[in-house]
C-alpha cells in the first residue's frame, strides 16, 4: 500500500510518500481501506519528534474508508483504550491506503456524511467534547472564550458551543478569521494582536465576564484567561502551544473561586457524544483545504504556517 511515513525527527521534507507493508488485523481488529484522512497538531508534533516514536511510522490520527470485510462506510476513532493511546502515536496512523484498528473503534457513518467530513472530526470534536460537555458541562445561555479561532480545537468547541445554545466570543490575529467565525455563529470577536481581550469580554458580558475558557495556548494567553473569566466560572485546559509555564495568578484562583479542568481527548463516551452531535446535523467540521496523500507535505506546510481555518484534509485514492 501506498503511505506518508517517517524515518527520522525533522520537518516537512522527512515526510515520505511510499510503499509501505499491507497491515495484518490482528484478533478483534478490522481491516479499513482509508478514503480520507485529517491533519491535527500532534502530526507536527511527532513529525518534530515531540515526542518521538518508533521509525518508521505511518502519521496520522483521524480517518474515514470502508471496511474491507462489510464494505461498510466507517470512521475511526482515533482515542484507542479510552484516549490513553492514539492513533498514528503509538499504532501506525491514517495517512495510508489501509489500516488494522480494533473492531470497537471503527463506527458506521451516514451516507450524507462525506469521507472527508467523517475523517475532519474524530479528534478535535471528541476532545472539544469532554472539555466543553463532560469536564466544564457547559450550560445553555453561557458565555464561552475561545481562543484562536481557525485552529482544530477552537473550531471545534465553536460548533459545539452553538449547538447546546451557549454564546461565544472567539479571537484571532487574523480579522479574515474573525469574519469566517462570526459566519460561523460566533457572537462576539476580537482581535487578539491589535484588539483589547479584556475590553472586548467585558463589553459581550456587561461587565460579568466569561462563564468558560477554552484554553489551549498558555503563556501568552493565561493571564488574560483568568481575568477574562467571571467569579466562580471554570476554565479548562487541554494544552500550551505557546509554553507551558505561565504566571500562575493564583490569587485571580482563589478570589474568583474559579475551577481549573485538565482535558485531553476523550472515551468512548465522548466519542460518541461528539459523533451524535455531528450526525445530527447540529454541529459539523469545518474544512479548510483537501490536499491528495501523496501531497502531504504541503498540507503540513500550510498548518506549519497557521493558514488553516478549519481541517486540513488529505484525500486517498
Amino acid at each position: 500500500m501506498k503511505a506518508i511515513r517517517i524515518h527520522e525527527d525533522g520537518g516537512p521534507d522527512v515526510l515520505r510518500y511510499e510503499d509501505a507493508p499491507d497491515p495484518t488485523p490482528a484478533e478483534g481488529e478490522v481491516l479499513v481501506r482509508l478514503r480520507a484522512a485529517a491533519l491535527n497538531h500532534i502530526d507536527l508534533w511527532i513529525r518534530s519528534g515531540q515526542p518521538s516514536v518508533p521509525k518508521p511510522r505511518i502519521l496520522g490520527s483521524d480517518g474515514a474508508g470502508e471496511r474491507v470485510d462489510t464494505g461498510e462506510r466507517v470512521v475511526v476513532n482515533p482515542g484507542l483504550d479510552d484516549g490513553r493511546l492514539i492513533v498514528g502515536e503509538h499504532i501506525d496512523g491514517t495517512d495510508a491506503e489501509l489500516i488494522a484498528v480494533p473492531e470497537g473503534y471503527v463506527h458506521p457513518i451516514p451516507d450524507e456524511l462525506s469521507f472527508e467530513e467523517a475523517a475532519a472530526f474524530p479528534m478535535v470534536f471528541e476532545t472539544a467534547y469532554r472539555m466543553l460537555v463532560t469536564k466544564a458541562q457547559l450550560r445553555e445561555g453561557e458565555w464561552v472564550l475561545v481562543w484562536g479561532i481557525g485552529g482544530g480545537v477552537a473550531t471545534a468547541s465553536l460548533a459545539i458551543a452553538k449547538a447546546l445554545g451557549a454564546r461565544v466570543l472567539a479571537t484571532s490575529s487574523s480579522d479574515a478569521k474573525l469574519e469566517r467565525a462570526r459566519e460561523l455563529g460566533a457572537d462576539a470577536v476580537v482581535n487578539h494582536a491589535s484588539g483589547d481581550v479584556s475590553a472586548a469580554v467585558k463589553e459581550a458580558t456587561g461587565g460579568a465576564g466569561v462563564d468558560l475558557v477554552v484554553e489551549h495556548v498558555g503563556e501568552a494567553t493565561w493571564k488574560t484567561s483568568l481575568a477574562s473569566v467571571r467569579p466562580g466560572g471554570r476554565v479548562v485546559v487541554c494544552g500550551a502551544t505557546s509554553g507551558a509555564n505561565p504566571p500562575a495568578q493564583l490569587h485571580r484562583v482563589w478570589w474568583k473561586q474559579l475551577t481549573i479542568y485538565g482535558s485531553t481527548m476523550g472515551t468512548r463516551e465522548d466519542f460518541a457524544g461528539a459523533f451524535e452531535l455531528v450526525k445530527s446535523g447540529r454541529a459539523r467540521p469545518v474544512i479548510d483545504e483537501v490536499f491528495p496523500l501523496e501531497e502531504t507535505r504541503a498540507a503540513h506546510e500550510r498548518m506549519d504556517r497557521g493558514e488553516q481555518f478549519g481541517k486540513i484534509v488529505l484525500r486517498i485514492p
